[in-house]
């Protein structure tokens, strides 16, 4: 008898409980295998979803120095990613330019890993062209490569808090949180591309002092921590920085301790950027209070998602956390989305579309599709006893009452609204109650869609506000939670 055959006797003379016990050991091990690869198998499933490549800004006038400033290497770290969108959104420069990629690595911010395809920041001395983030490496080497581009930035949050001796578990040479990161000493003078930024060691003492007069209690002080790459650290050879150091361009590494909330660490982020800035000669202005309250603020007022060139509108402040009702989306079309913060990105689903800002999810909505029509662009309002005319997509701010006046061939839908006449709002005095609380965009209650109709086609809507004007909601905001207890996940 051939070998096959006495094997398929064997396996039918096994008795039941065999069989039963070798068809568990399968698919444990088929289990254990998966189990190996779950970043893989969730990259694979974002994969279709997730927004372009990372974004750069460009601030400033071209004139004087040029900064670097980059964030979301690691798309765990949102105190470092979080401060960098705070310069595009909230800051002028004045003097001298700064180019920001506040989100360099963005499927791993949107995921909260630290990386899906592997740590990007260990694959700038090598890298295989079949690598999935091959693209973005080779094009942030370039911008570091540029020659306009005189010192970089590479903002992490590190584990515990780095001192130069060992106090305890969470302070000691091991721990990267709450310093300014080098390379080494100085730049080598025939490689220093601009020679006013060559000593890395005295720029990063006088940053490291000026942000330890802004310190928020004393545990929180900034040392500098010197990895001496070149010598001791094959790791930190593959860094982001030590690429630019070998190209002759001054760069360091920023970082704020994760044992701190997330917003916190945006704050001491923010006092590092701005101590290299005027230490750069870069002159800037600001919009918010600095504070680490102002900073909350900032990162959480005026958020917003645009769709269709401002026909569909998403006010993401207090946001809940699903949209009651559905949202208009153009049948057959390409989404079309403007973002009010460069970390904003909307992720179509099979049935629901999230929005996420960061590695935070605000809202999702179920999308309702419509074939679109264009032929109006404002509305004509009375608001608290004043006619107004609005822009399709505009938020407009009432106390007491509005009214959408008459628009024919046009139809008038406020969403949660209770009192209509003839299948529509339009013509009708609105006020807060007439509202159901469960259809508001924020949680408090106060802000509403007015969508607007021609037929069966959209045409687009307007936000009413029933609360105070550019009142954010900062309750329940995971960036003012305490920040998980420390892991043994370095910073960079």
């Amino acid at each position: 008898m051939k070998p096959f055959c006495k094997r398929m006797q064997r396996w039918k003379a096994c008795k039941p409980s065999a069989l039963y016990f070798i068809f568990f050991i399968y698919f444990f091990c088929l289990a254990f295998l998966l189990q190996l690869c779950p970043q893989q198998a969730h990259a694979a499933a974002l994969a279709a979803n997730l927004p372009p490549s990372f974004t750069l800004h460009s601030l400033g006038n071209g004139e004087g120095p040029t900064l670097l400033v980059i964030g979301g290497i690691q798309g765990d770290e949102p105190g470092g990613f979080s401060a960098a969108s705070l310069l595009v959104t909230h800051y002028q420069i004045n003097k001298g330019s700064i180019w920001v990629v506040p989100n360099l690595n963005f499927p791993s911010i949107i995921s909260s890993t630290r990386g899906l395809h592997g740590d990007m920041n260990r694959k700038f001395a090598s890298i295989s062209s079949q690598d999935p983030e091959f693209e973005t490496v080779r094009r942030v080497q370039e911008l570091i490569l540029d020659p306009k581009v005189d010192l970089v930035l590479n903002l992490h949050d590190g584990s515990g808090f780095y001192r130069h001796v060992h106090e305890n578990r969470l302070r000691n040479p091991s721990r990267w949180g709450q310093c300014i990161v080098i390379d080494q000493e100085a730049i080598d003078p025939d490689l220093a591309q601009n020679p006013r930024f060559q000593n890395l060691h005295g720029i990063a003492s006088r940053v490291a002092d000026e942000v330890n007069t802004r310190l928020l209690q004393h545990p929180h002080l900034y040392n500098i921590k010197n990895t001496h790459t070149r010598n001791y650290d094959r790791e930190m050879e593959k860094s982001l920085s030590y690429f630019a150091i070998c190209a002759g361009k001054a760069a360091f590494g920023l970082e704020a301790s994760k044992e701190l909330p997330p917003g916190i660490r945006a704050y001491y982020h923010a006092c590092l950027l701005e101590a290299f800035m005027r230490e750069m000669g870069i002159e800037f202005t600001r919009k918010f209070q600095f504070s680490p309250q102002g900073v909350l603020t900032a990162l959480n007022r005026d958020v917003s998602v645009r769709l269709y060139d401002n026909r569909t509108v998403l006010a993401l402040d207090d946001a809940r956390s699903v949209t009651s009702g559905y949202i208009p989306v153009r049948r057959g079309a390409d989404v079309k989305i403007a973002v009010s913060n460069p970390l904003l990105a909307v992720l179509p689903g099979k049935k629901q579309w999230r929005v996420v800002y960061g590695n935070r999810t605000l809202t999702s909505f179920t999308p309702q599709y419509f074939d679109f029509d264009e032929s109006l662009n404002t509305v004509e309002l009375v608001v608290d006893g004043e006619r107004i005319s609005a822009k399709l997509g505009d938020m407009i701010q009432v106390r007491k009452s509005f009214v959408v006046e008459s628009l024919s061939g046009y139809r008038v839908n406020a969403i949660g609204a209770t009192e209509e006449v003839d299948g529509s709002e339009c013509g009708v005095t609105l006020r807060r109650e007439h509202f159901q609380n469960r259809f508001s965009l924020d949680r408090a209650g106060q802000v509403y869609r007015v969508e607007i109709y021609k037929d069966h086609a959209f045409c687009g809507m307007v936000l009413i506000n029933f609360g105070r004007e550019n009142s954010p909601m900062l309750s329940n905001n995971p960036l003012t939670a305490r920040a998980e207890s420390s892991s043994d996940s370095d910073g960079r």
